[in-house]
């Protein structure tokens, strides 16, 4: 039997496999994360049907509040926001005129 034979690879080939290999890795990674976490999708899924089916909160309540505590998890402020709010409102006109 013959000894393999080893070739040596540039550094420019070698950080191509390498980035290629970091890709395959995190979407493994990413792929059993998604995994995992399906069955909380499908919890959350029912806590928000329960509470609009009991008539707690609106689906506009929940968008509402998610919404809320996203902006205030990112600290965002609220001005910024308003500015922009703004902006948007005078381009494309008030929802409660179209």
């Amino acid at each position: 039997m013959s000894q393999p034979s080893l070739a040596i690879i540039g550094n420019e080939e070698s950080e191509e496999v390498t980035k290629e290999q970091f890709v395959i890795n995190y979407l493994k990674s990413m792929l059993a994360l998604e995994e995992a976490m399906e069955p909380y999708k499908e919890q959350k899924k029912d806590l928000r049907a329960e509470y609009i089916e009991n008539k707690w909160l609106t689906k506009d309540e929940i968008w509402a509040a998610v919404k809320a505590l996203r902006l205030y998890s990112k600290s965002a402020d609220m001005d910024d926001l308003n500015d922009m709010f703004d902006i948007v409102e005078r381009q494309f006109g008030s929802k409660d005129q179209a």
